[in-house]
C-alpha cells in the first residue's frame, strides 16, 4: 500500500507538469495521439473469465465499428501493476482508452496523464472516486447487485435463523465494496438474518477459504455468504468443501465464471449474480467510438444483474463468462 501511495503522489506530481502541455486527438501536441482508429483496453487482471468476456465484447465491437484495440492487463488486481500498463501508453497514447482502474484513488494520476495527451477515458466495469477525467463509466449497479444477493439467500433461507458473512476482495475497489454495502444494507430487512461483518481477501482465493474456516469454526449457526467475486467464491467454496459443509451453508457468488457456474450445478453454491460484461465491453467502444466522432456520449450507464439458481441456469446461460473470444 506504501508503494501505491508513493507511485501516486509521484504521478501527481507529474499530472501537474504535464496538465498544461496536455495534446488533442490529432493535434500537434508533442506526444500525444497519432491514430485515431486505435483503442486499448485495461481490464482489472489477466486470465480471468469476467475480464475475458469483456475483452470479448469489446473487439467484437471496435471491429465492427472499424477501430483497432489492444488489450494488456495487470497479472494481479493491482494498483502499482496496473499503473505501468496505463505508463506503457505514454510513448503511443491510443485515442481512447477503455479501463477497469484496480484502486479508485491510486489510478487517477496515471490516467490522467494519459488523458492529458488526448486519450479519450473510458471506464468499465470499475470507477475511481473522482469520475471527472472520464468522458464515459459503464459498470454493473454493484449496490443494486448486493441488494439482489441479500435478497436471494433470504428466499433460500426461509425462515430459518443464523449469521451470514461476507468476503470482499480488496478495501479500496469500488466494484466489489458497493456490492458488500448493498448485501449488508439489504441484510437488515430480513431480522432473521445477521452479518458477522466484512471481511477482506485481497482477491487471493487461498485466503477466502481461510476466512470461511475461521468462520465456520467460531459461528456455529452460519447459514450463508457472500462471496463479492469469483476468486472469494471459489475461495469460500474450497473452503466449504474442506469443511464438509457444502450445502449446508448457502453460498451467493458474485459473477458466473465457468467454474462458477459447475459449482452451481454441482451444489457447491446456491445463487450466482451474474453481470453482463460483454455487453460492458461493446458498449464501451460504442462510447469511446462517440466521443471520438463528436457524437453525444452517455456519462454513466449501468449494466444490468441476474440472479440464477440451479433451476434457472439453462436458461440464463447467455449470461456465463467466457474462457476465450
Amino acid at each position: 500500500m506504501k508503494k501505491v501511495l508513493a507511485a501516486g503522489s509521484t504521478f501527481a506530481a507529474a499530472v501537474l507538469l504535464a496538465a498544461c502541455g496536455s495534446g488533442q486527438v490529432g493535434g500537434s501536441g508533442g506526444g500525444g495521439v497519432q491514430n485515431s482508429k486505435q483503442l486499448a483496453l485495461i481490464p482489472g487482471v489477466q486470465a480471468e473469465p469476467f475480464y475475458i468476456s469483456m475483452q470479448c465484447g469489446a473487439e467484437a465491437e471496435a471491429k465492427k465499428l472499424g477501430y483497432t484495440i489492444n488489450t494488456s492487463a495487470p497479472q494481479k488486481f493491482d494498483a502499482a501493476l496496473q499503473t505501468e500498463k496505463v505508463n506503457a501508453l505514454g510513448s503511443n497514447p491510443p485515442a481512447a482508452l477503455l479501463i477497469a482502474p484496480t484502486d479508485d484513488t491510486a489510478m487517477l494520476a496515471p490516467i490522467q496523464q494519459v488523458a492529458n495527451r488526448g486519450t479519450k477515458i473510458v471506464q468499465v466495469d470499475t470507477a475511481l472516486k473522482d469520475s471527472s477525467v472520464a468522458v464515459s463509466s459503464f459498470s454493473s449497479d454493484n449496490t443494486e447487485g448486493g441488494k439482489l444477493a441479500a435478497q436471494t439467500l433470504a428466499q433460500l433461507v426461509g425462515g430459518k435463523s443464523g449469521s451470514v458473512l461476507v468476503l470482499d476482495t480488496i478495501a479500496g475497489t469500488s466494484t466489489t465494496a458497493a456490492r458488500a454495502q448493498g448485501f449488508s444494507a439489504e441484510l437488515k430487512n430480513h431480522p432473521n438474518l445477521k452479518s458477522i461483518g466484512i471481511q477482506f481477501t485481497q482477491n487471493e482465493p487461498e485466503q477466502a477459504a481461510a476466512k470461511v474456516t475461521a468462520a465456520l469454526a467460531s459461528t456455529p449457526d452460519l447459514v450463508g455468504i457472500f462471496a463479492t467475486n469469483l476468486n472469494t467464491g471459489e475461495g469460500a467454496a474450497t473452503g466449504l468443501r474442506n469443511a464438509g459443509k457444502i450445502g449446508q451453508v448457502n453460498l451467493i457468488g458474485f459473477d458466473a465464471s465457468p467454474s462458477e457456474v459447475d459449482g452451481l450445478r454441482t451444489g457447491e453454491y446456491q445463487a450466482l449474480i451474474a453481470q453482463d460484461p460483454a455487453a460492458i465491453g461493446q458498449q464501451g467502444v460504442d462510447q469511446a467510438a462517440a466521443a471520438l466522432e463528436g457524437k453525444p456520449v452517455t456519462k454513466t450507464l449501468t449494466a444490468g444483474l441476474h440472479s440464477i439458481t440451479k433451476s434457472t441456469m439453462d436458461a440464463n446461460a447467455q449470461y456465463f463468462y467466457k474462457q476465450q473470444c
